[in-house]
């Protein structure tokens, strides 16, 4: 229910080292990049992360959370699934319409099943007012920007054995495309205002936070192997209308650039980094946790 949900604010503090955090594929897969310089992580990048998780049924962490918040996993299926079939889950859905009214429809075996559409929203988009179903979640991402600007590396991967019968070496030109190193801010926000109509539960943003820390660590790939989750910022206020300010949260967060802000860093040590949050601000606040920590 909304009221077992309090407003929260976040804020991941990601640094990318020799890795490509996401790829752009208007760009030929090179790193996110703005034309001011700055590298981009987009929010869907980082939910589609959660989401691999939570999917794969057999992951240690998965099943180690189910175990901890003593969650069925039935309950935790991914709506927005690889190789999904878009014709079976609109029958699901409505199926289970033109079951339930709306009130009850928050019971209804749709509604229960899929995590990621009771936490993100849910994009199968329904006609009529009052098919039950809603387009936006109670937990939404940003887009993650650098503070500085990125360098990027491309060199071609070669291989020994080549894949075509006629070579015996295969190329591939500039495949290879990372960031050298940055460091990046994504907001992310829960909003209980919605919790009433996705069906999502205090334990449905337990999961989040506990998978967010392993976001990278559990999905790790040749093109993105060191990725770091530096700090992960969950703030919660003291009422459901937020009793301060995402901005001066965020702003009080940042790490700051030492030294030339227009040249991409090289290292961590190339930011002062922040580790709690300041006295007058705490005061507005609930609570303040970095969930690395925990």
């Amino acid at each position: 229910m909304a009221d077992e949900i309090k407003r929260a604010t976040g804020l991941l503090v990601i640094e990318a080292v020799n890795s490509n955090p996401n790829g752009d594929p208007d760009r030929e897969s090179d790193p996110r990049q703005r034309p001011n310089g700055l590298g981009e992580i987009s929010p869907v990048s980082f939910k589609r992360k959660l989401r691999d998780i939570v999917e794969d049924r057999d992951n240690a962490l998965f099943q180690e959370l189910c175990a901890k918040l003593k969650l069925d996993p039935e309950n935790y299926r991914i709506l927005e699934s690889r190789g999904r079939v878009r014709g079976d889950i609109q029958k699901e859905m409505s199926d289970d319409v033109s079951k339930f009214d709306q009130g009850k429809f928050l019971n209804s075996t749709f509604v229960k099943k899929y995590w990621d559409a009771r936490l993100f929203g849910n994009t199968f988009l329904e006609s009529g007012a009052d098919k039950g179903f809603i387009k936006t979640g109670v937990a939404q991402f940003g887009m993650g920007v650098s503070i500085s600007p990125v360098s990027i590396v491309r060199q071609t991967n070669t291989n020994k054995a080549g894949v075509e019968a006629d070579k015996k070496q295969g190329m591939a030109p500039l495949a290879y495309r990372i960031v050298e190193h940055a460091v990046y801010c994504m907001p992310f926000f829960i909003n209980p205002n919605y919790a009433g109509k996705t069906g999502c539960t205090s334990a449905d943003i337990e999961l989040l936070k506990g998978l967010i820390p392993y976001a990278y660590d559990q999905t790790k790939s040749a093109i993105r192997p060191d990725v770091r989750i530096r700090h992960a910022w969950y703030i919660e206020h003291k009422n459901v209308l937020g009793s301060c300010p995402d901005y001066l949260l965020f702003e009080a967060l940042t790490p700051k650039r030492i030294g030339d802000t227009a040249e991409p860093s090289v290292s961590w040590k190339d930011y002062e980094d922040v580790t709690v949050l300041p006295g007058d601000l705490m005061a507005k606040v609930g609570s303040c946790v970095d969930l690395m920590a925990l």
